[in-house]
This record gives C-alpha cells, sequence and structure tokens, in this order.
C-alpha cells in the first residue's frame, strides 16, 4: 500500500465493478501471471507429461492409461476456463492469444499421433484432424486484419466430439464401450471435415468483402 488516494496518484478512484469484474483501465494492465494465463501454461505443461503417461510400460498398461486419461481430462477442461476467464475478467492478453491456441492444437496433437504411434488410431484421422486444426488456424490469420471467424455452433461439437471420442482411445477400453468409441471418433471426423469446410466459406466470403471496403474506402479518398 502508498497510502496515496487513487485521485492524487492520478488514478479515477472508482469502486471496482460488481462481480469481480475488472474496468477497462485494467484491460491494459492484466498481468501475464493471471489465472488465465496460468490455466493455459498448465496445458502446455500437462503435454509432455500425458505423452509420458501413455505411452509409460509399452503404452498397454491400463493403470498407466488412466492416469493419461486424467490428464488428458484436465487439459480438456482447464481449455473451458481459461477463455472464459480471460473474456469475463477482462484478462486477455497478447500471451494468451498466442498460447491458448497452440495449447489446444499441442495437446489434442500429442493424443492423436500418439495413440496412431500405438496402433489404436488410424493415422488417416490423426491426418485429416491435424490438417483441418491447422489449415484453420492459418486461415483465420489469413483473414485476421479484415474481420475474425467466430467460433460457430457446429466447431464447438466437433470439439466436444473429438476430446470425448479422443479420451474414450486413451482408456483401455474393450467390448461395447471400444465399439462405442468407434463410432464417436466417426461423428468427430465429420464434424472436423464439414466445419473446416464452413470455415473456409466464411474466410473467403469475410476477405473478399474485406478487400471491397479497402477499394471502395480508397477510391473514396481518390475523389
Amino acid at each position: 500500500m502508498t497510502g496515496v488516494p487513487a485521485s492524487a496518484a492520478g488514478g479515477s478512484g472508482a469502486k471496482p465493478v460488481r462481480g469481480g469484474k475488472l474496468g477497462t483501465a485494467a484491460v491494459n494492465q492484466a498481468s501475464l501471471w493471471n489465472i488465465a494465463n496460468l490455466l493455459t501454461m498448465l496445458r502446455l505443461v500437462l503435454v509432455p507429461g500425458f505423452v509420458l503417461l501413455l505411452l509409460h510400460n509399452g503404452g498397454y498398461d491400463p493403470a498407466w492409461r488412466s492416469f493419461a486419461w486424467a490428464a488428458f481430462a484436465i487439459a480438456m477442461i482447464t481449455d473451458l476456463f481459461d477463455g472464459h476467464l480471460a473474456r469475463t475478467y477482462n484478462l486477455v492478453t497478447d500471451f494468451g492469444k498466442i498460447a491458448d491456441p497452440i495449447a489446444d492444437k499441442a495437446i489434442m496433437g500429442a493424443a492423436l499421433v500418439s495413440l496412431s504411434y500405438l496402433g489404436d488410431l488410424p493415422w488417416w484421422v490423426t491426418g485429416v484432424i491435424l490438417f483441418r486444426e491447422i489449415g484453420i488456424t492459418l486461415m483465420r490469420f489469413w483473414v485476421i486484419r479484415h474481420a475474425v471467424i467466430p467460433a460457430s455452433r457446429g466447431g464447438k461439437m466437433k470439439t466436444l466430439a473429438q476430446g470425448t471420442a479422443v479420451g474414450m482411445y486413451v482408456l483401455a477400453l474393450t467390448g461395447p464401450l471400444a465399439t462405442l468409441r468407434f463410432w464417436v471418433m466417426a461423428v468427430a471426423v465429420v464434424l472436423t471435415v464439414v466445419t473446416g469446410l464452413d470455415y473456409v466459406r466464411q474466410a473467403v466470403v469475410l476477405r473478399r468483402k474485406g478487400l471491397a471496403a479497402e477499394r471502395a474506402a480508397a477510391a473514396e479518398v481518390e475523389r
């Protein structure tokens, strides 16, 4: 504590917003070490730990695969919370904007590649999902100066289906549950392809509109 009134220190002296949300002035001062970024960092740290647990003892020990599933589940849960916390409490930082999608792709990619390496999941499934995820990420950067492609309901369903399917494959399931996970993964792959094509359509439309707006603005300036 400095003992200096907020007004004397150049602050507004305004009371905090109810619910603990930070005001606009605090947005620009969001610390790198806020709870949202810490959850993202945790997810990044969990990636190598998850792989080691999954591949331990040859990759077919039910106990170790259960531990790996727990690590994967924690990563998926933190993915739900870090973005929500960042938006709700104005904790958005440049680090979070970059690290959050990287953490998402890293844990999913590590799980898919490890499962294919163990022979539990066909390589083509891993290829389709990773190609879509990396491609859409690059496409977002392609159109980012024109507009931001919003997350669609289909995209959220795709994420849920992927997480559920991969989680089921990480566990050493047998019998009817092993059959069920096949169909859950099939749904995830279909949603991955369909939503990917929809994002491509949106990106092309947004880029065309953005370029048209730029040309119109340039023509207006020349008049």
